[in-house]
């Protein structure tokens, strides 16, 4: 069972403590550092004011970010499934050339 404990983050001047597990803990850190680095590019932008509504557009930008990259390695999955099965079709054909001879 994976250990757990504490620990504190800052995310635009405040700080949380967090139950999260030894081996993640890491993680936990650079997550909230991004958070706190896109919650004060959206602050400072001026356009959005309050914590609460900081909040919800740094979480809208990120999922953005996230369904991007996704769909693009999703694409890149499809990509590399055309190009493998191109390749596997070749050395099948190659196989069968090879048999046809006699080699």
């Amino acid at each position: 069972m994976t250990q757990s404990n504490t620990v504190t983050v800052q995310i635009l001047d405040k700080e949380y403590c967090i139950a999260c597990p030894v081996d993640e803990r890491g993680n936990l850190q650079s997550a909230a550092r991004y958070l706190d680095g896109k919650m004060r590019e959206i602050r400072s932008g001026g356009k959005v004011i309050g914590a609460d509504r900081v909040a919800v557009m740094a979480a809208l930008n990120i999922t953005h970010e996230l369904l991007h990259k996704q769909q693009h390695l999703d694409q890149q999955a499809s990509t590399n499934r055309e190009q493998l099965r191109d390749l596997l079709g070749r050395v099948d054909n190659a196989l069968d050339d090879t048999d046809g001879r006699g080699v």
